[in-house]
């Protein structure tokens, strides 16, 4: 246990960023995973739609700092290519 007043304030931004990021990891996994859902139904329409959000959402977290720009930008590329593919 911490002893000093800077240490126990420490402790407490671990854990409130902790979960802040715990909550962003697991939007992201659900957002992706909506988008390959929609593609492996060949749903071209739904696969769309959760394209934009997943693109619209990787690229917040961006300027929040929270996933660095070339993450977001090999994440949405990928995520576009399977919803292209569905044209084909």
């Amino acid at each position: 246990m911490a002893h000093h007043k800077s240490a126990k304030k420490r402790i407490l931004q671990t854990a409130k960023r902790t979960e802040r990021n715990r909550y962003y990891r697991t939007r992201i996994k659900n957002i992706v995973k909506a988008v390959h859902e929609a593609v492996a139904a060949s749903d071209k329409a739904a696969a769309q739609k959760a394209f934009e959000t997943a693109n619209k959402y990787i690229h917040s977290l961006v300027s929040k700092g929270f996933i660095k720009k070339q993450t977001a930008s090999r994440k949405v590329s990928r995520l576009h290519k399977m919803v292209n593919a569905l044209e084909a």
